[in-house]
């Protein structure tokens, strides 16, 4: 089927007199009204139609199916499409706000869900629920959907109801990381702002269960540098056989996006920063280059795709942290916060505009 291209009414700004060595700053058209800015002549280019009827989505990924999901937060439910753009079905869940789905094709979803206290009063908490997608024939509205956080019959998980489950990603061996905030970091045992880590493990009878290990370790709750999960907004992972991770967070911070990246030694295991912030360091690892990473996104050539709600951009860094095709402004979006990709197409939830964006480079038109 022919696709039909268009440049949006916004003006995609390719400067030609600008070298091949030189690069724009996107700060630069931000802070001076500007619409959009691109590292270079190739741009993004927007994609007919439209597609409209959410409020404020704050997430979308595209499946291992792969089908399209995006997180309708203000309409309480989980939007199922096929590449199209067609909704083939969806599943009620209270306020979505990070999907990601695991290689056998379950859907993990941060939300919220009400519990009525002994008192009588109506109490909100932030959730975590998994949808099993191969069972029902990957038909949403007829999933089961089980809720693993907080844990039922585990009454600590219902002793800090301002701790909010704010992203998730999932790796090779279904086993799966969970971003948290809050506001009590006093702890040195179980601070709010944390990631959990989530693994398999085998039940008497062969069964296996999703089963909270912990927390990765090394990483302080309210850090302003490096290592810290300091008010954690976005967790992504890679499409292979690694536990990397890359990590946004909104809270004071000079590195608000960074590439974590397992290391194993003779002395030490755990977890490092990949990019160097240092003088000629990665583009991504400029000082207070984001002001609100809400979504991220890695394609399958390790290029990392930053939404940021802040700056109402999308930032391309390549496997280096060099930035490449960077572009947006309030011309364009409108608290942009998620963002996946597929098939040389980016797809945008324009959480703000209650819309889906999708573009593709100028020299990936068919």
């Amino acid at each position: 089927m022919n696709m039909k291209y268009y440049i949006s009414t916004f003006v995609l700004l390719a400067f030609a007199f600008i070298g091949c060595g030189d690069k724009l700053d996107l700060d630069d058209f931000i802070s001076s009204g500007g619409t959009t800015n691109i590292t270079g002549d190739t741009i993004y280019v927007q994609i007919s139609p439209v597609w409209g009827g959410f409020n404020n989505p704050q997430d979308i990924i595209v499946g291992k199916e792969p089908f399209i999901y995006v997180a309708d937060t203000d309409n309480n439910r989980i939007v199922m499409m096929n590449l199209n753009g067609q909704v083939l079905s969806t599943k009620s869940v209270p306020k979505p706000v990070a999907l990601a789905q695991d290689y056998q094709f379950n859907l993990i979803v941060c939300g919220t869900f009400d519990t009525t206290l002994s008192t009588g009063e109506t109490r909100t908490y932030s959730a975590v629920y998994k949808i099993d997608m191969a069972g029902a024939l990957h038909d949403l509205s007829a999933a089961q959907m089980n809720r693993i956080l907080p844990r039922y019959n585990v009454s600590s998980d219902y002793q800090f109801p301002d701790r909010v489950y704010t992203s998730v990603c999932t790796f090779y061996d279904n086993s799966f990381y969970i971003g948290r905030k809050g506001p009590n970091n006093t702890s040195i045992i179980d601070p709010d702002n944390s990631i959990l880590i989530f693994q398999k493990k085998n039940l008497p009878g062969g069964a296996k269960a999703d089963t909270l290990i912990g927390r990765l370790p090394l990483l302080n709750p309210i850090g302003t540098g490096l290592l810290s999960v300091n008010n954690l907004s976005a967790l992504a992972s890679f499409n292979r056989r690694s536990v990397d991770f890359i990590m946004g967070m909104t809270g004071e911070n000079s590195f608000r996006a960074q590439w974590m990246t397992f290391v194993v030694t003779s002395e030490f295991a755990g977890y490092q920063n990949r990019l160097d912030p240092g003088s000629g360091g990665a583009e991504m690892m400029k000082v207070n280059k984001f002001i609100s990473p809400e979504g991220i996104t890695i394609d399958n050539a390790n290029n990392i795709y930053i939404a940021d709600t802040g700056k109402d951009s999308i930032y391309k860094f390549n496997s280096f942290g060099d930035e490449k095709e960077s572009f947006g402004g309030p011309g364009i979006f409108n608290n942009p916060s998620g963002v996946a990709h597929f098939d040389r197409t980016l797809y945008v939830a324009d959480a703000g505009n209650n819309r889906i964006l999708r573009f593709v480079l100028s020299t990936d038109m068919r």
